[in-house]
């Protein structure tokens, strides 16, 4: 779940520009991975972030098979579905979840951790609490 559809080091291109958008490919993953749970989490702002174009931030995403918005998504849902099925979250509500991954509506959650896992947050819980 941490990279795109092709591996991060990928080759593509010759020597140091190719180290170079593997470094800095590296780095963004790491930025984002840090800044998860803010809302305001956007492809201008990782750009922003990292002193390059939003244009070159989408190729540097798109040059690994996937983009910006979809890969933030992606982290942000996995990190919320594994705290839904600990235990020891068991107190927290689904909503104060997602807003930690920043998900600050729940309707748009749902119905993104649905199109994703196929089942509801709820549902989902239930039934890996279940089982632990």
């Amino acid at each position: 779940m941490h990279t795109c559809q092709k591996d991060h080091a990928d080759t593509s291109g010759t020597g140091e520009a190719a180290a170079y958008r593997r470094a800095l490919f590296a780095r963004i993953q790491s930025f984002i991975w840090q800044h998860l749970g803010d809302p305001g989490l956007c492809p201008d702002a990782i750009a922003a972030a990292h002193h390059i174009s939003t244009r070159s931030l989408h190729r540097l995403f798109q040059s690994q098979g996937c983009t910006v918005s979809a890969w933030v998504r992606r982290q942000r849902l996995g990190r919320a579905r594994r705290d839904l099925a600990d235990p020891r979250l068991a107190g927290h509500t689904i909503q104060a979840i997602a807003a930690t991954w920043g998900f600050p509506r729940p309707a748009d959650f749902t119905r993104t951790f649905r199109a994703a896992y196929g089942v509801a947050p709820q549902d989902f819980r239930a039934g890996a609490l279940r089982v632990s």
